[in-house]
């Protein structure tokens, strides 16, 4: 006979039965305000629901790169805001309020099919299609109103007043959107942009009041990491850019080395949002999550929009000076991505251990911001333009990461990470 202790039999769960189970499984509702799960990882529902945003922002930097003028900057800059928004709601609902149930899968697909919908007419936004985009749109509002209406409904009478608010604004929204609907294309962008500066500035204004004496904890690693995974999926449209550029125009060493020239700014990109701002976490109280949460709306938009940037750049490969388009555009998302993370670091939970370091990074960048500036403006051979554009990303990084080296900074994260 064996002397080892018998092996533990499994703990088999309560048995539930089927009509019960399915209608817990299919109704349950939503968590609280202050239940947030913060032991949870994303899930492969969270990251299915990122992908639909792909095809997106896919469509508007598509128009972009066919019309990079003030116009189709414009355009692109109001429907990313839109889209933005539409992520943000969702994300921020998932994160702080969804389960893995059949009630929660159901929606988020819901909301998936309305985006699919929506990507079929965002690339001709500020035509006739705009007015089914906004139809489309008012109705994923409409639905994302709904889902925080449930939370609203069983919130704690004292934490209902934030919601309120919430939701005022939200239904004010699709009101707006809707009214777009019938309008001309021109007067239908502005009411769009003026819906996405209004809704960003007064949810903005919500956000900061409510966390200004927090009762409960909303920041989570996995809502961090939501926020770089957009950031990837944007990254994305880089590539995207490049390889279309390639494609379309008849390749040589020129274009080619082009190309990755390109390809290599976006590397910068992902560099400097990776080792400055993802993985740490944001303060809980005052101004600073409010400006963490909507500086991702410009950052996101310069990233994608130099993704539109990279067609022109290619198929321009043989020419002796950028376009001015081109260059401007370029060399604007480089300016607009350094300056965000200006504002971005005051805001992170770590940034008072070391603000020497910090500060300084912060001075460099902005230096950069200009640099990348003058070199739009000067408008080098595109060849050029993107290694000196690339430069400056690697000439921030490099600082940066020395600053990091000599406050022990880096060296404690790899310690910390190991464990």
């Amino acid at each position: 006979m064996s002397d080892s202790a018998p092996e533990p039999r499994p703990v088999s769960a309560e048995a539930v039965p089927l009509g019960t189970g399915t209608r817990r499984w299919l109704f349950r509702p939503p968590r609280r305000h202050g239940e947030a799960d913060t032991g949870r990882s994303v899930s492969f529902l969270e990251l299915f629901y990122d992908l639909v945003y792909v095809v997106l922002i896919g469509q508007a930097a598509h128009t972009l790169a066919e019309d990079v003028s003030w116009r189709g900057t414009a355009t692109f800059a109001v429907v990313f805001g839109l889209i933005w928004i539409a992520w943000l709601n969702g994300t921020l609902f998932y994160e702080l309020h969804g389960r893995e149930d059949g009630h929660t899968r159901s929606l988020i697909f819901v909301q998936m099919l309305l985006l699919s919908l929506m990507a079929v007419y965002v690339g001709h936004a500020d035509g006739d299609d705009g007015r089914t985009l906004a139809a489309l749109y008012a109705l994923l509002l409409a639905l994302l109103s709904y889902q925080w209406y449930s939370v609203y409904r069983q919130d704690r009478p004292e934490l209902r007043k934030t919601p309120r608010r919430y939701l005022i604004v939200m239904v004010v929204g699709i009101i707006v959107i809707a009214a777009s609907v019938p309008l001309s294309a021109d007067a239908r962008l502005a009411v769009w942009a003026a819906f996405v500066v209004g809704w960003c500035g007064v949810e903005c204004v919500i956000l900061i009041f409510w966390r200004r004496t927090p009762s409960y904890d909303v920041v989570t690693e996995t809502m961090v990491e939501r926020f770089g995974l957009f950031i990837i999926i944007v990254l994305g449209e880089v590539v995207i850019g490049v390889v279309n550029g390639l494609t379309d125009t008849e390749r040589s060493a020129l274009v080619t080395t082009t190309g990755l020239l390109g390809l290599a700014v976006g590397f910068g990109f992902w560099w400097n949002y990776a080792d400055l701002v993802s993985r740490r976490l944001p303060r809980e109280s005052g101004h600073s999550l409010a400006t963490w949460i909507f500086m991702h709306l410009p950052l996101t938009m310069a990233v994608a929009a130099a993704g539109a940037g990279m067609v022109g750049l290619v198929e321009h490969a043989t020419d002796d000076r950028a376009p001015v388009s081109v260059s401007w555009l370029m060399s604007g998302s480089v300016a607009v991505m350094l300056i965000t993370t200006v504002v971005l670091l005051p805001t992170l939970a770590d940034y008072d251990r070391y603000p020497a370091a910090y500060k300084s990074v912060q001075t460099v960048l902005v230096v950069a911001a200009v640099v990348a500036l003058l070199v739009g403006w000067s408008r080098p051979a595109p060849w050029l333009l993107a290694l000196a554009l690339l430069l400056v990303l690697f000439a921030t990084w490099a600082f940066a990461f020395v600053r990091w080296l000599r406050q022990g900074f880096l060296i404690n994260e790899i310690s910390a990470g190991s464990h």
